[in-house]
């Protein structure tokens, strides 16, 4: 049985929410987003708090509410106050610039990696080496930072690569002679 889909969600000032038959919206200051609630799954609206609870009493239905609680409450986090990522640049010359929505990598290829942000999504830099990436949607900010880090990942000899701010990359020895 899902203990968060017991924990109910209270909804923030400055954030609308919209009820009509199983699609739920979203309205905030970062953005709006929209999204249909599961059929196995009851939401019930009391004031400023949202409760979840499953149709029927089966496993698989306690596991959709709570899955569906924490979408939401993602949803109303987002839309309140946005997502961040944070990503670090390791090794000598990698450098990462913003012009406008398109991001410049130099990875220690031959030729600048450019990356464009999809809509809905910041990328700065506040130094050559670090990268914050920001939005309202939890899933497109984590996927942005992970085709960021795609580019070049950490290497586990020198630990050179584009890492998240907070990863921890387990260091292997040389080969010994």
């Amino acid at each position: 049985m899902s203990r968060i889909a017991k924990n109910p969600i209270s909804i923030p000032k400055g954030v609308e929410f919209t009820l009509s038959g199983s699609s739920v919206t979203i309205k905030g200051p970062k953005g709006q987003m929209n999204m249909n609630i599961h059929p196995s799954v009851e939401l019930k609206q009391d004031g400023d708090v949202l409760s979840f609870a499953p149709a029927a009493e089966e496993k698989s239905a306690w596991a959709m509410a709570g899955t569906m609680r924490a979408v939401v409450s993602n949803m109303v986090t987002g839309v309140s106050t946005g997502f961040q990522k944070k990503l670090e640049l390791v090794g000598v010359g990698y450098r990462a610039q913003v012009k406008g929505k398109v991001l410049s990598l130099s990875l220690g290829f031959s030729h600048p990696v450019e990356y464009e942000a999809p809509e809905g999504i910041t990328i700065e830099a506040p130094s050559q080496t670090e990268l914050v990436i920001g939005g309202f949607d939890k899933q497109v900010v984590g996927q942005v930072a992970a085709d960021i880090r795609a580019f070049r990942p950490p290497e586990p000899y020198k630990g050179k690569g584009v890492k998240y701010a907070d990863e921890v990359i387990v260091r292997k020895e040389a080969k010994k002679k």
